[in-house]
């Protein structure tokens, strides 16, 4: 089994609140976890969301509601990211995962931002970890930076749910799985 994990975090449109630059994973929090227990085949055998409320920037922007569609009501009542790793732990311990994959390597350095800012971090970090969207683009030079949602148009899918809210984009994520795994391969 897989872990397909997709992260939201906080957001600015152009400079973070009170600077005059853009905005780093040193500025971002996780906001919402979305997580796939999977088969390699993409078969989905669990999946859940965790809200997490921000400290540094308590208040969402506009930019990251319109975006994410995550509203400030969603993370003021979520525990902090130290609590949620709890809990998402505890409920990953069920699963015997032997690995964790994401779109892209951008959730991979947010968590690992996250486990230097708490000292904490989800237990699935020590898995080995597969960047999809290098291994999905691969011979396809059009396509190095496309989205899932991009993806899954180019194999005549579409995108289900919300774009930009974690939960919905790992379970497209996972969706894509067959295309990008053979399905015969063992694992």
């Amino acid at each position: 089994m897989m872990l397909v994990v997709d992260l939201e975090a906080t957001c600015w449109e152009d400079k973070v609140d009170g600077t005059d630059r853009r905005q780093t994973v040193d500025d971002m929090e996780v906001i919402e976890f979305g997580c796939v227990v999977c088969e390699i085949n993409g078969t989905v055998i669990d999946s859940r969301s965790f809200f997490a409320r921000p400290k540094l920037h308590s208040v969402l922007t506009e930019f990251c509601t319109k975006l994410t569609s995550i509203k400030q009501s969603d993370v003021d009542n979520a525990p902090h990211y130290v609590d949620v790793t709890k809990t998402l732990n505890e409920w990953l311990g069920q699963y015997e995962l032997s690995q964790w994959v994401s779109w892209g390597n951008y959730d991979k350095n947010q968590l690992l931002k996250e486990y230097e800012r708490h000292g904490v971090c989800p237990s699935f970090l020590d898995l080995p970890h597969e960047n999809l969207k290098k291994r999905w683009s691969k011979g396809k030079k059009a396509f190095r930076n496309a989205g899932p949602k991009v993806a899954l148009e180019y194999h005549g899918l579409e995108f289900e749910g919300k774009y930009h809210r974690a939960i919905d984009d790992a379970l497209n994520i996972a969706r894509l799985l067959p295309f990008i795994y053979n399905e015969t391969v063992e694992r």
